[in-house]
């Protein structure tokens, strides 16, 4: 009896455990609210205390013509200022562009559509080009060892863990979310 209740246990966490997402993402199932967990830049400034991609997502929404709209908000002079962007998918890999200062590209990595989602994004603005990897989360915050293996996703792209913010610590403008 009791292996037939281990067995039984064993089989319905099988079934619980969420499907890792790394191609072929169904944008509609990452629409709803999410939280800005942790920023990697291999530019550290754009993303530190007023920095100009220093960004807190709120929601992700799909729109019917494979775009979605991004809520935002950033920190303008200490205050949360929202904001909103329209990506436009432009190819099949999960590759969008959105207006915003310079040429940017916005990759989804990996996801599981009711957890968290991993993003890679690249800015060319100008003299300066840069990445930034975040992770976001439908929760306000992740485990510490989750966290841990991000750092580790970011060093695949050249970002070094001193590189990496975790906004959990600091105001991510949530009081303004429902305004």
């Amino acid at each position: 009896m009791m292996k037939l209740l281990l067995l039984c246990l064993g089989l319905t966490l099988v079934c619980v455990h969420a499907e890792v997402v790394t191609k072929n993402f169904d944008v509609p199932k990452l629409s709803g609210e999410w939280y800005t967990i942790l920023l990697a830049s291999n530019l550290k400034e754009v993303i530190k205390e007023d920095g100009a991609m220093r960004a807190f997502v709120d929601s992700v929404e799909a729109s019917d013509n494979s775009s979605a709209v991004l809520k935002i908000h950033i920190k303008i002079n200490g205050k949360c200022v929202p904001v909103t962007l329209l990506a436009h998918k432009i190819s099949e890999d999960a590759v969008y562009s959105i207006n915003y200062p310079g040429v940017n590209r916005i990759r989804i990595i990996e996801a599981v559509y009711d957890d968290y989602m991993i993003i890679h994004f690249y800015n060319a603005h100008s003299d300066d080009t840069f990445y930034i990897v975040g992770l976001y989360a439908r929760t306000p915050d992740k485990s510490p060892e989750f966290k841990e293996e991000f750092k580790r996703i970011g060093q695949k792209f050249g970002i070094p863990k001193d590189n990496v913010i975790d906004l959990t610590k600091t105001d991510r403008c949530l009081q303004s979310r429902d305004n």
